[in-house]
């Protein structure tokens, strides 16, 4: 197994309410040149977590960071009017806390980096620490949504 560094969590940047799976991803990333889902996990608007590019293989989804990382993709990301902000439903909110808290089992020193895919890079932070259900933020930047 490859040494994980960084969980990533991000966004779909897909319109308020449009559910997608892994195979729209997918779909979407070969038509930018990829050769598949860039993310390891997706998770669905009703909680679903979806496997997308097996752990094993590097996935693409933080330029410079892709060999040493784990990208997890939540759907949605954009309001009514198209503009970035948090649309998790509850079941999103769970299922990635269930996500993180067992990947962060497997992957202990690994830290929790959250992205924003439709905004710049001054928008991305890091999850300090997982604790009582709740994230704890702190500011770190590094470019999101490219491939190595």
């Amino acid at each position: 197994m490859r040494e994980v560094n960084y969980l990533v969590v991000h966004c779909s940047a897909t319109s308020f309410g449009k559910d997608l799976d892994v195979m729209d991803i997918d779909r979407m990333h070969r038509r930018r040149g990829w050769s598949g889902v860039g993310y390891n996990y997706v998770i669905k608007l009703d909680g679903t977590i979806e496997n997308g590019r097996p752990l094993e293989k590097i996935p693409a989804h933080v330029k410079g960071f892709n060999r040493n990382s784990i990208g997890i993709c939540y759907i949605g990301g954009l309001d009514e009017s198209g503009k970035g902000a948090d649309t998790r439903t509850p079941q999103q909110k769970e299922a990635l806390l269930f996500q993180l808290m067992s990947l962060k089992q497997r992957f202990p020193d690994a830290v929790i980096v959250w992205g924003f895919t439709d905004e710049p890079a001054s928008e991305i932070v890091i999850i300090a620490g997982i604790g009582s259900g709740l994230l704890f933020l702190k500011d770190k930047h590094v470019g999101l949504g490219e491939r190595d």
